[in-house]
């Protein structure tokens, strides 16, 4: 009984330690982005006004809106859609044509994609080796959000959408697809329209703290799975907090990608991770 106890204990403080120094790693970063701003001064206004405007913002407010209509539609269906191949092929195509839309939108506007989105600020091998480092710190805090919402609103699945569809495909075609989606396409394209567009117009207007708050809600609640919100937003907001840190969107996408990459391994070999 007592090594029971011992035991009990020495796995609560190291998952403790774990937890603090993850919300330690977090917490140098947003310390490190609020010096960085403090050292610029009203240089950083003059750098803001030269990156997104107003059309910027109509775009970046209509594409919001769009997402949470969908959302709203989304939850007053009675039941669940099958998605099928053609499906997912609609749904690559049309998330390459709302890139297509903001990339050419920023081109005819003469915004430079590449200097704002720091494509060129590091090479892949960094920004690999850094969102490895920033996942592994973010995951205890996804783990314990997710561990309060289920105690606090019950049992309801966490599994996405996607985790379901790829659980019950029969077929390696759409397994292939799948897989293709969540580590390939999914990250670049809600990185590019989530951290670098969005967040990026709103951080423009209304500074760090309310881009980070709204881009989160708003990459949570458009995954339109109420059961993950919360770890969502605490993975949404990680992701926001590794671009504007590193100053590149490789980085919160390479993270993005290892981080669904995970999850699916996971669905690969669920008798190696039951526990």
């Amino acid at each position: 009984m007592l090594a029971g106890v011992f035991s009990s204990a020495f796995w609560i403080l190291l998952g403790s330690f774990i937890l603090f120094a993850a919300a330690f790693v977090y917490f140098t970063l947003i310390r490190q982005i609020s010096a960085r701003r403090a050292a610029l001064g009203p240089a950083i206004d003059v750098a803001l006004r030269k990156t997104f405007g107003l059309p910027e913002a109509f775009l970046a407010t209509g594409l919001a809106l769009f997402l949470l209509m969908n959302v709203a539609t989304s939850f007053q269906r009675k039941s669940p859609i099958q998605l099928t191949n053609r499906d997912l092929i609609a749904n690559f195509l049309f998330t390459l044509f709302i890139l297509v839309v903001i990339a050419g939108f920023l081109k005819l506007r003469r915004i430079d994609i590449d200097l704002l989105a720091g494509f060129s600020k590091t090479t892949l091998k960094r920004a690999l080796s850094t969102a490895v480092v920033l996942l592994l710190a973010a995951t205890p805090l996804i783990l314990v959000t997710e561990m309060i919402t289920q105690n606090a609103f019950g049992g309801g699945s966490s599994k996405q959408e996607i985790v379901d569809l790829f659980n019950t495909s029969h077929t390696i075609s759409q397994r292939v697809m799948i897989i293709v989606l969540a580590v390939v396409v999914a990250p670049i394209s809600e990185e590019f329209i989530f951290r670098f567009f969005i967040y990026g117009v709103v951080r423009r207007y209304f500074g760090i703290a309310a881009g980070l708050i709204f881009n989160a809600l708003l990459f949570a609640v458009a995954h339109n799975h109420l059961p993950s919100a919360a770890p969502l937003f605490v993975l949404g907001s990680c992701f926001t907090l590794a671009y504007e840190w590193s100053g590149s969107i490789l980085v919160s996408m390479a993270m993005h990608s290892l981080f669904n990459s995970v999850q699916l391994i996971f669905l690969a070999f669920p008798e190696l991770f039951q526990q």
